[in-house]
């Protein structure tokens, strides 16, 4: 809910006035995890970091939306997933390093992220700007057409529940990212549990993944972003991802060797990157064309989507793999991709590079 409470009052308030705070008190939020004691705790203060950080992270997507024109969207958005991912890296990273310096206590990571989440949070704060709405307008192609009027109007929620295709991309890339927070929150266990790694060497694997995700989000940015197509990127990318997952999944219980292991699971991060970034720049085209004043809306609302899945997937995933083990979970995230796949026939844009027509919006 925040998410999307946080989108719709970003394009009202501005950006920052809305960031910094959530940014701030998701930070904080690391040293309350590190004094849980049972499930049902860390469940609880899981759910809390979620909701705050639902509005923070879906306004860092509008303000990069806000600086980037469409010749260079995909690659913007690429730059911008090195925030999550990299996020991941470097708690993967820490934890590979310092987990033995501390016994193996997950406590420890959570207080060392606090650090370092307080510690960038202060230089975000003194550095951090954001558009004034006029030039948020001046952005956009089609905002020269938009009267003196229309831009005093906020624009109207309800406008965008009346196109299918932007719910197509709000409910598929919500099953594709079942997946991608599966390894995001379990990546780690799922290594140590169903293939028998240390807990060390497992981060370290999951920090390799995240590397090669980062590089391929930002060479398939720039080449989408070259060619000005986002649709075939994104069906490349799930295929793969697709085939690689199958075939990860049939890797669990057959004494595959840990560099076997290991290679599948970089391939596999591969094709997630391929499919990402020019899905987010084609659902912010998407949503701009329909009216380049809800942006932030547009990105709150599959941002609140996105995190009722990750709460839902919280509470239920463990169970799943108490009672049929982490190959059924994985099988789940596999159908979740195959829901994106399928819905991408409904997406706008086009599937072949093609002359612009004057007066045309750029897809």
């Amino acid at each position: 809910m925040s998410a999307g409470f946080g989108g719709i009052l970003s394009d009202r308030w501005g950006r920052v006035a809305i960031l910094v705070p959530t940014l701030t008190v998701t930070a904080a939020c690391n040293f309350l995890l590190a004094t849980v004691g049972s499930v049902s705790g860390l469940l609880a203060v899981r759910c809390l970091m979620l909701f705050i950080e639902g509005a923070g992270i879906t306004i860092t997507a509008s303000l990069v939306r806000d600086f980037s024109p469409r010749m260079g969207r995909a690659q913007a958005f690429a730059f911008w997933t090195w925030g999550p991912v990299g996020a991941s890296f470097l708690a993967s990273a820490l934890a590979s390093l310092t987990l033995p310096l501390f016994g193996n206590a997950w406590q420890s990571q959570a207080i060392l992220m606090g650090v370092v989440s307080l510690t960038l949070c202060a230089i975000i704060i003194w550095q951090i700007a954001e558009p004034s709405a006029a030039l948020r307008a001046q952005v956009m192609d089609a905002e020269a057409e938009v009267s003196a009027a229309e831009k005093i109007d906020p624009g109207k929620l309800r406008e965008l529940f009346r196109h299918p295709h932007l719910w197509a991309h709000v409910l598929g890339n919500t099953g594709w990212q079942v997946l991608y927070w599966t390894f995001a929150i379990f990546g780690q266990t799922i290594l140590v549990t169903a293939f028998g790694m240390a807990a060390a060497a497992a981060n370290g694997v999951v920090a390799l993944g995240i590397v090669l995700n980062a590089l391929a989000v930002i060479a398939v940015g720039r080449i989408s972003d070259r060619l000005r197509l986002r649709k075939p990127f994104t069906a490349a990318g799930t295929v793969l991802t697709i085939a690689a997952l199958a075939y990860f999944i049939g890797l669990v219980g057959a004494g595959a060797s840990a560099t076997h292991v290991v290679v599948v699971y970089a391939l596999l991060f591969l094709a997630l990157g391929i499919a990402y970034v020019p899905w987010m720049a084609n659902f912010s085209e998407n949503a701009e064309d329909v009216d380049a004043r809800l942006q932030g809306s547009a990105l709150g609302l599959w941002g609140m989507v996105v995190r009722v899945m990750i709460v839902a997937m919280l509470v239920v995933s463990p169970q799943v793999v108490a009672a049929a083990g982490w190959e059924t979970w994985l099988m789940v995230g596999l159908g979740g991709q195959v829901l994106f796949l399928l819905t991408l026939a409904a997406f706008k844009g086009p599937w072949l590079t093609r002359a612009p027509v004057p007066g045309e919006p750029r897809a």
